[in-house]
């Protein structure tokens, strides 16, 4: 699984990242965007025609005709003068008028990336976003996602029309001034070339250690934040606020290491231009004296040379940003390339769920090859009846969960509903079919009317408010001044530990799956609101396949079974009062669980 916090390396190659990226630029599926790409370079074409021989001729011309001392030709140079301006103007209004062409495709393509990218991450794998730190890879996608329109825009749009003038330019010299003047311009842009590659390529390496502290510090900022309320539950504010600033000091000094190294190139590239300047200039003023140039010619091989400058100058921040962007589109093509974890079978059909009889037939699993989590594990779940899953912490209740929904797939045996093997089957159908309220009910910061639709998609104002009352929550709701629309925080935490449960109830009881999962649903609750929570599972319960995994065994009496987890084995199983009967792990754990109520009632009166 390819690194995506990692630093980035500046020998990722430029060209293969490109032809990743065409297909998104050049689609095969709109002859619209072709058009706007073929329109755009159109553009291009008459901006720097219009550049090179309308500009640089007729300013050419009206010094010729002044030098020439003829007062005569005065309207004639008057208006090589307009026509002077108007090429000027005619070059800005080609360049914007392709950047509004072109600008539309360019959006296009970033969006159609951004996308795809986005959706490829929610199709990894639980144990990808378990092991990656969200504030880092969001980074790497913001940044592959930004550089997109920058790079296209100077492949395009400054490199195409810089070498393009580039030939005019030559050809003109050598028709007008002989090879001499064409050599020392080739080898002035190979100078300059070789010198902005090699100081650019030393300043990317700064910038390489820029990003990597920038996208550390934003990292850890997300991740402080996130977990905010263990910082105060610590009192480590200052510490917190003192590694951010220790990591933004960092970066502030590689930034402005990076940044001072500008200057180096900018002089660097000035003397290298200027030389040219001067001595294409003083090469025509000797061609002058000797009566082979005119006046206008000084003015002419001017005008060209500040023009090819132009787009030179940037050509540094162009090399770089060029650069950089393969850099960044690299890593986020590397998250594109991660291969996801659990696939979908080729040709799967989907699920289909009759009864919704659950089977677990030897299931064998660990998150790690040396720490085996389950042994052979068997578990039947009649079509309408409740398992309960009890045991010790570390027992394997909640991977239950996670394997049902195929968050993994198993390393030996099968798990299947109605007969039918989930890993054979469509992740959308089987995910489909099963719902879950969970032990930390995280809700996205939205509404609590959006957090209960969420449960089905294209679900009515009638359907969330029926939820809502089938999760006994629909009163608390009502009474809040903006209703469903209330705002329920950062993960939920506008709302209590009960609310927040009521709210995953209600969002099941919206996608109404024919299996229920209760992952230590009421573990964090206070008794009165477990009590309460209870009865509406219980409720919730009725008629569904339904797998509570419980820690207090006071919420499971009621199951049909109940199955007794120990080193990942089942070590009991049966109904609560033949549990109890048989005096084994149960009937221990429920005389502790009893004797600790005690002690708290006691403790409390």
């Amino acid at each position: 699984m390819p690194p995506v916090t990692g630093p980035a390396t500046l020998d990722q190659p430029l060209i293969p990242t490109l032809r990743r990226f065409l297909p998104y630029l050049w689609p095969k599926d709109q002859p619209g965007a072709r058009l706007r790409i073929a329109a755009a370079m159109m553009l291009v074409l008459c901006s720097k025609l219009v550049q090179v021989f309308g500009a640089a001729y007729t300013l050419k011309y009206a010094v010729d005709r002044m030098a020439g001392g003829d007062r005569g030709v005065a309207t004639l140079v008057v208006l090589l003068v307009v026509a002077y301006a108007a090429s000027r103007f005619g070059t800005t209004l080609f360049d914007n008028l392709r950047n509004a062409v072109f600008e539309r495709v360019g959006q296009d393509a970033t969006r159609r990336l951004a996308a795809d990218v986005f959706r490829h991450l929610h199709g990894l794998s639980l144990r990808f976003h378990l092991e990656r730190r969200t504030g880092a890879v969001t980074k790497v996608v913001e940044r592959g996602t930004k550089s997109i329109d920058t790079m296209l825009y100077f492949l395009l749009f400054n490199i195409a029309p810089t070498l393009l003038e580039l030939v005019l330019v030559l050809g003109i010299f050598w028709h007008s001034f002989g090879v001499w003047l064409v050599a020392a311009t080739v080898a002035m842009v190979a100078v300059y070339i070789w010198f902005t590659r090699m100081v650019t390529d030393w300043r990317n390496a700064l910038r390489v250690k820029m990003n990597d502290l920038d996208t550390g510090a934003v990292a850890h900022a997300v991740d402080s934040l996130l977990n905010f309320e263990t910082v105060k539950y610590f009192g480590a504010e200052e510490r917190e606020a003192r590694r951010y600033e220790t990591a933004v000091d960092a970066y502030a000094r590689a930034a402005t290491k990076s940044e001072n190294s500008l200057a180096w190139l900018n002089v660097g590239q000035a003397a290298i231009t200027n030389t040219m300047l001067g001595g294409g200039m003083a090469y025509v003023a000797w061609g002058w004296s000797r009566g082979s140039f005119s006046a206008g010619d000084v003015v002419f091989v001017s005008t060209l040379l500040a023009q090819l400058f132009r787009p030179l100058d940037l050509l540094g921040m162009v090399y770089r940003t060029i650069r950089q962007g393969a850099i960044d589109m690299g890593s986020m093509f590397a998250l594109v390339d991660t291969p996801a974890e659990i696939v979908d079978a080729p040709g799967a059909p989907a699920l289909a769920v009759a009864r919704g009889h659950v089977r677990f037939e030897g299931v064998s699993f660990g998150y790690d090859a040396g720490r085996p989590i389950l042994h052979g594990l068997d578990l039947d779940v009649p079509a309408g009846t409740t398992l309960a899953v009890v045991g010790s912490s570390g027992a394997g209740k909640s991977t239950l969960a996670r394997l049902l929904y195929r968050f993994y797939d198993v390393d030996g045996g099968r798990i299947t509903i109605d007969g039918q093997d989930i890993a054979a089957v469509t992740q959308a159908s089987l995910r489909a079919t099963i719902g879950i309220v969970p032990q930390d009910t995280v809700l996205f910061n939205d509404t609590i009317g959006y957090n209960i639709a969420y449960g089905r998609e294209g679900s009515g104002e009638d359907e969330v408010r029926r939820a809502a009352a089938g999760a006994a929550i629909a009163g608390f709701i009502e009474r809040q001044p903006d209703g469903y629309d209330t705002r329920v925080g950062e993960r939920g935490l506008k709302l209590s530990g009960g609310e927040k449960q009521r709210v995953a109830i209600a969002r099941t009881l919206l996608k109404n799956p024919p299996i229920l999962i209760l992952d230590e649903a009421t573990s964090a609750l206070d008794s009165r609101t477990e009590a309460d929570i209870l009865a509406t599972l219980e409720q919730v319960e009725r008629g569904r396949t339904t797998i509570v995994i419980a820690h207090r065994l006071s919420t499971v009496v009621h199951a049909d079974q109940i199955v007794v987890l120990d080193g990942g084995q089942v070590a009991e199983r049966g109904s609560h009062a033949e549990l109890l009967r048989r005096g084994g792990l149960y009937a221990a754990m429920w005389a502790r669980q009893a004797s600790e109520r005690d002690e708290a009632l006691a403790a409390a009166e």
